[in-house]
């Protein structure tokens, strides 16, 4: 009984104690999180380390505390330590008691931001992960697509950045052929860090024409999957009027069938 109980408001969310439980605990996982990246500033480390490793260790505590519930209240305790979130939730943990024998791991804590993954049970907006279905279909659906558009511009990208490369040369910046396409990355996705520039008349020109590739290559992916969209929205009416029709279909073999049996009726 007092299993059930704990089981009830720890992965309960639509009574009123499991929905403040996941609350709190939303909060003091993005408490935890906000910790390890201020720490990480090295001012505030200096500063305020200690406190912050003490909020860190009690926050890990707390959360050991609730894993070890979770594993004692579920009724597959199995079931829930190999799933996604099972796993997740150790992971949180881990780096923490790790971080003694190898301080680097700490920065891993930060993983404890999947966790918030559960806002959407707790506030119940599967509605909206209809939607996010919609868009892996339409994203799967135009896969071949974009893989041959990515490909494209793979070969853009290599094909302008060895030309820049031979164009501008190592004196204007363009050391190698790795960084002139690593420039041409940049310059194609509107991106522009500034810290190489063309000089000479042909590449400036290159550069413009890569400018204005940019913007046309950026349509072309949303183009893709719109069309997926409109494609598969296309489907589902295509498939809801042939719904209907087999239902109108239905509905006058039944008003058929009633008629016969009255007539059969009268006919007694």
């Amino acid at each position: 009984m007092y299993k059930d109980k704990i089981r009830e408001v720890i992965f309960g969310y639509r009574t009123r104690a499991g929905k403040l439980f996941d609350i709190f605990l939303l909060i003091a996982i993005l408490l935890s999180v906000i910790g390890v990246i201020l720490d990480s500033e090295s001012k505030i480390h200096t500063k305020h380390g200690d406190l912050l490793l003490d909020i860190e260790w009690g926050f890990t505590v707390l959360f050991t505390i609730e894993y070890i519930l979770r594993i004692y209240c579920v009724r597959s305790k199995r079931k829930y330590i190999f799933s996604t979130m099972g796993i997740i939730d150790l992971l949180s943990i881990i780096p923490t008691y790790l971080v003694v024998f190898y301080p680097p791991i700490g920065s891993l804590i930060g993983i404890r931001i999947m966790r918030l993954i559960r806002v959407f049970r707790i506030f119940q907006l599967t509605p909206y992960l209809r939607s996010g279905h919609r868009m892996e279909i339409a994203l799967k659906s135009s896969r071949p697509k974009i893989i041959v558009f990515i490909l494209y511009i793979s070969l853009i990208v290599i094909i302008l950045g060895t030309l820049m490369y031979i164009v501008e040369g190592q004196k204007n910046g363009f050391d190698n052929i790795p960084d002139s396409i690593y420039w041409a990355v940049v310059t194609l996705t509107t991106v522009g860090y500034g810290d190489v520039v063309p000089v000479t008349e042909l590449g400036k020109g290159i550069a413009v024409l890569i400018m204005m590739l940019g913007y046309a290559i950026i349509a072309v992916p949303t183009g893709i999957v719109s069309a997926e969209f409109a494609k598969n929205d296309k489907e589902q009416l295509e498939n809801q009027d042939e719904i209907l029709s087999k239902e109108d279909e239905i509905l006058n073999k039944l008003n058929a069938l009633e008629s016969k049996i009255d007539k059969l009726e009268r006919d007694k």
